[in-house]
């Protein structure tokens, strides 16, 4: 039986996604779950290891957070991070303390070079720490096999029970091995074979929908992005003409983007209508300024128009949503705290006549997403397109949305899409936009005084949206942005950038 999946335990710690993402950068599947999932609703058939994240607890508090602890007597392979470590520590009666200072960001780190954890890693490494407490007594059975100046035990392994445990963080970058001993842990330890590839991912769901959906009709709610048009396109090959698309124009696009948009569905040979709902939108949007007041009216008034045509189709049951998994991740799944809510996620409102979602792009970063594309003949541009949300323009004018605001900002985003094309700089940034800001500074134009709007221009370079940074923009181009957009565009008299990761920050500004 082959043994190509890894479970990773979530105990609330801030890159647990992450890890999921690490392995499966492997050719491995990963699937995250709550700490405290029983384990008979995991299925462990096919899984080869189980990975314990980080957490902010302490495993001495009385209410901290605890794994299903049967996953000890499984016989399959774990690696404890960070949090991970003390739990099992703990679990097998060794002692975790509180001293008097934590251990924040880069430090070296020194292994044992016996373990097989450390298979191809120097003795000496910089690695990532972000830990308060630590072990001060290893429990019987496991031995030391790293350790950092302030961390007299960094590392444990029972090689006998097949668990390995580490202080630090392997998953993130700043860990210079990380990637190699979270390799030797998949790969050599738990021996996972791999076989997570997005043509396989592609066949598995188009056979999986045709077969579980057999003669159902469907409404797709089309926004123009990447994630909708590949989750679309999968389910059109499932079921062909049964799948109606759906295009809302909810006033809240870019610069003639649904005539583009449109253009490149007949292309694909999808079954789409496009609806200009702007005018319902725009009303219900009048006087709301909090953004997430905002995205769920906008969230709402979709699944209405959806709603709406699928009565008019007659028999289609079911909505396919292009949800992916850090839309998941962000609206609170699970373990997670709420960052914001997106309105392709959380379920069907109870009164919706639809019986249920079809989302088959649920469990995949953005990047498997656009793989996934490109497998099943999405045309590049479009698996390439810049990202955009659900809630358009909405969220990219701050406060309340009026037609003025939004015009600006049509024409600043336009100016900005067309002069990273030119600079040659399309696919090297993640996601580039404006903002309209409720600021306004004084200017000259024409030897006058004006008093006009602040525009922020935003560019972050990503692989999965969980992570950015901002996007080193050549001083040429920032430049000619403020150039054409002050001198092009009524009402703009200063262009500032946005410098913001994430996190802190989100990518969009509300």
């Amino acid at each position: 039986m082959k043994k190509d999946k890894i479970i990773v335990l979530n105990f609330g710690g801030q890159y647990d996604q992450l890890i999921v993402r690490r392995v499966r950068e492997m050719g491995v599947y990963a699937e995250l779950f709550d700490c405290d999932t029983k384990i008979e609703d995991i299925d462990f058939e096919n899984v080869a290891g189980i990975i314990l994240t980080g957490g902010p607890q302490s495993v001495n508090d009385k209410n901290s957070l605890k794994a299903d602890d049967r996953i000890f007597d499984l016989d399959i392979p774990i690696l404890g991070i960070c949090y991970g470590l003390q739990y099992i520590n703990h679990y097998y009666e060794g002692e975790v303390e509180t001293p008097k200072n934590g251990e924040y960001g880069k430090t070296p780190l020194f292994v044992d070079q016996k373990s097989e954890l450390f298979q191809n890693v120097p003795q000496e490494s910089v690695i990532w720490m972000n830990h308060r407490d630590r072990v001060n007594k290893i429990a019987e059975g496991f031995k030391k096999i790293a350790w950092t100046l302030n961390a007299p035990v960094a590392g444990i392994e029972n090689k006998e029970k097949k668990i390995y445990a580490v202080q630090f963080h392997p998953e993130v970058v700043h860990s210079e091995y990380g990637k190699q001993m979270l390799e030797n842990f998949v790969i050599n330890i738990a021996k996972a074979e791999k076989t997570w590839t997005m043509e396989d991912f592609a066949k598995a769901k188009i056979a999986e929908i045709k077969e579980k959906y057999a003669g159902e009709k469907m409404i797709c709610g089309l926004s123009g992005g990447v994630d909708s048009s590949v989750a679309a396109t999968i389910v059109s090959k499932a079921i062909g003409d049964n799948l109606q698309c759906i295009f809302v124009d909810h006033g809240l696009l870019r610069k003639d983007e649904a005539k583009s948009v449109m253009e490149t569905y007949k292309d694909l040979g999808l079954n789409v209508k496009m609806v200009d709902k702007s005018e319902e939108f725009l009303s219900l949007l009048k006087g709301v300024e909090e953004p997430e007041e905002k995205r769920k009216i906008i969230g709402n008034h979709f699944v209405e128009v959806f709603e709406e045509e699928a009565k008019k189709i007659g028999g289609a049951k079911y909505l396919v949503q292009g949800t992916i998994y850090p839309d998941v991740i962000e609206s609170g799944k699970d373990k997670a705290s709420v960052i914001k809510s997106h309105h392709n996620v959380g379920g069907l409102p109870e009164d919706m006549d639809f019986v249920g979602l079809v989302e088959p792009l649920r469990e995949l970063f953005k990047d498997e997403v656009r793989a996934v594309g490109e497998a099943i003949g999405v045309p590049h541009d479009m698996v390439w397109r810049q990202p955009f949300p659900g809630p358009g323009l909405a969220i990219r004018v701050i406060g309340e949305i009026t037609k003025d605001k939004l015009e600006i900002v049509r024409e600043t985003d336009a100016i900005l899409r067309e002069e990273v094309e030119n600079f040659g700089l399309k696919e090297d940034i993640w996601q580039y936009f404006t903002v309209w800001t409720p600021i306004k500074t004084v200017g000259v134009k024409g030897d006058a005084r004006v008093y006009e709007n602040v525009i922020a221009v935003r560019a972050v370079t990503s692989t999965d949206a969980m992570t950015v940074e901002a996007a080193n923009l050549p001083y040429d181009l920032m430049q000619t942005l403020s150039n054409r957009m002050i001198n092009e565009v009524a009402g703009v008299g200063r262009i500032v950038y946005d410098i913001t990761s994430k996190p802190p920050g989100t990518i969009e500004w509300e």
